[in-house]
């Protein structure tokens, strides 16, 4: 065995000891909420499809006429190969939506905030994150050589505390956070976050890709807190959207930097004509259909009330069951019953925190929602 496999190989055994080691598994989406695995039909609660529009026959039939008459990819770079007339569409649309000049879209969400951090920090300034911020926000501000600083998860206190002591020595400041945290599905306060930016000159940056199509009447979590100032508006479309990728939203003269200097959008092929298309008819469905964007907090609401949990703020509701060995034990005992509720292990959780996210949808019934609640009591109560 060469070094590189040995290495490869220690790792996963050191990964496989502490129940660590993450396996892919053949699934097959059915419809919104039901998926195929192991030859079995399983319910899904491990799916961030919230409306279930990744199914839409609207969605479909937009991107199936897109790819007949664009073809399947964008061919290379927007810079390169030419702007396709659907990406300015759906950034427009997106601006008008969150209130913003302009916006940016991206390949993924990661690569959004991979991306969007580099541009505006580097050395000399500080980033400032949530110590429950998403991976990608950390790897951005990583990547940006600037001071990163972690603050207490949604403590304004600490925030400001380390903000002021900082702020002094650096050229610029920037604060980033999630606005629907994935893994717990609490909100960040943002009009408090707000106001400690911006006594301190510093831009916010808040990635809102659990909140757009879920809170705020489907506009997102800034909906709910009309007094905040974000300069960088951050989500996916690959969640309430059901399609693919990311964007930005932000002052025109912010997102004209972005599409001129930052490297995920410079060089990296564009988005698929086909995807810019389903998630334009998205925006129409979550636009048209109120009692749809309610359904996913309805539905997480009600199981939280059935197991005597706090009151779901999103359509999240973690199920938290401490070491990876528990949480794998009860996934596999809902899959039994014919469940999907994934095991979240660390590192992507902290430790003693592995749990079973629960994504609920607005095409969950109330009796799946039962169902769920029924098969996780037990393990709430071991």
């Amino acid at each position: 065995m060469d070094s590189l496999a040995a290495f490869a190989t220690d790792k996963l055994a050191a990964l496989e000891s502490q129940s660590l080691r993450r396996r892919l598994r053949p699934t097959r989406r059915t419809d919104g909420v039901c998926v195929e695995r192991g030859g079995r039909r399983l319910v899904s609660f491990s799916c961030n499809d919230y409306l279930g529009l990744s199914h839409h026959p609207a969605v479909k039939a937009a991107a199936a006429a897109a790819i007949e008459s664009e073809g399947l990819g964008a061919g290379a770079s927007r810079l390169v190969t030419g702007d396709n007339p659907l990406l300015a569409t759906l950034e427009r649309r997106l601006a008008a939506l969150k209130g913003a000049e302009a916006a940016c879209v991206f390949g993924s969400g990661y690569l959004a905030n991979l991306g969007i951090i580099p541009t505006f920090m580097g050395a000399g300034d500080i980033v400032l994150v949530d110590e429950l911020a998403h991976a990608c926000i950390w790897g951005g501000a990583r990547l940006s050589g600037a001071q990163v600083i972690s603050f207490r998860h949604n403590d304004v206190d600490d925030l400001t505390g380390k903000l002021a002591a900082a702020r002094g020595s650096a050229r610029r400041a920037l604060v980033a956070t999630d606005g629907v945290f994935s893994m717990d599905g609490d909100i960040a306060p943002l009009d408090d976050i707000s106001r400690t930016a911006q006594a301190w000159d510093a831009w916010l940056l808040v990635d809102d890709a659990h909140g757009l199509g879920v809170v705020g009447g489907g506009v997102g979590v800034g909906a709910l807190f009309p007094s905040a100032r974000i300069d960088l508006s951050m989500g996916t479309l690959s969640k309430a959207l059901g399609a693919y990728g990311a964007y930005v939203c932000a002052a025109q003269p912010v997102i004209d930097l972005i599409k001129s200097r930052t490297r995920t959008v410079v060089y990296t092929t564009a988005l698929p004509p086909a995807v810019a298309a389903g998630a334009l008819a998205a925006l129409d469905i979550i636009i048209t259909e109120p009692k749809r964007v309610a359904a996913p907090r309805l539905r997480a609401r009600r199981l939280t009330r059935s197991l005597g949990l706090p009151t779901a703020e999103s359509a999240i509701v973690p199920i938290v069951l401490g070491d990876a060995e528990t949480a794998l034990a009860a996934a596999a005992d809902l899959e039994r019953q014919g469940l999907l509720a994934v095991a979240i292990r660390p590192p992507t959780v902290p430790a003693n925190t592995a749990r079973l996210r629960i994504a609920c949808s607005a095409l969950h019934t109330e009796s799946q929602i039962d169902d769920l609640a029924a098969a996780l009591q037990p393990w709430m109560q071991a």
